[in-house]
């Protein structure tokens, strides 16, 4: 349930101009999920919302893209000259990367705590990326290719 509320959630900010939290609950509640101040409050966090500035000057809801997020120099160059190749398998993402490089990929993957990342498992050459639910798994790929690409 709370998945399905969490892409609900983006949906609305994305089609809606939500500018406080009881808007996104009344929106929420017409799409037929009934849900708290605290609970929505918690999503926000999960989610890592943010408030910016919108085309009419009032502030509203957005998801933060990975493009704003400061993601060190340092982790770009590991992840562009460290993965080789990604595939997914449900909610799993396998990474192919150099030979010696599955750590510190794994571990700049972790620290940049991509949205459905739960986390990584490293060998030599290959890491196990658990990503919450099989439909992120697409997101999260493209998110670390934007990563890898914004560097090379």
């Amino acid at each position: 349930m709370k998945g399905k509320r969490q892409e609900k959630i983006l949906e609305i900010i994305r089609t809606n101009d939500i500018e406080t939290q009881e808007e996104l609950t009344k929106k929420l509640s017409e799409a037929g999920f009934s849900s708290t101040q605290g609970t929505i409050s918690r999503d926000i966090r999960e989610l890592k919302l943010t408030k910016v500035t919108g085309a009419n000057g009032k502030q509203k809801y957005a998801p933060i893209q990975t493009e704003d997020i400061h993601v060190s120099s340092k982790y770009k160059r590991v992840l562009s000259e460290g993965i080789l190749h990604m595939d997914s398998a449900e909610n799993i993402l396998v990474i192919k990367t150099v030979p010696g490089m599955a750590m510190a990929c794994a571990a700049a993957i972790d620290s940049i705590s991509l949205h459905g990342v739960l986390g990584c498992i490293a060998g030599d050459d290959t890491i196990m990326c658990v990503v919450k639910e099989t439909p992120m798994v697409e997101e999260v790929m493209k998110e670390i290719d934007t990563i890898m690409k914004g560097h090379r």
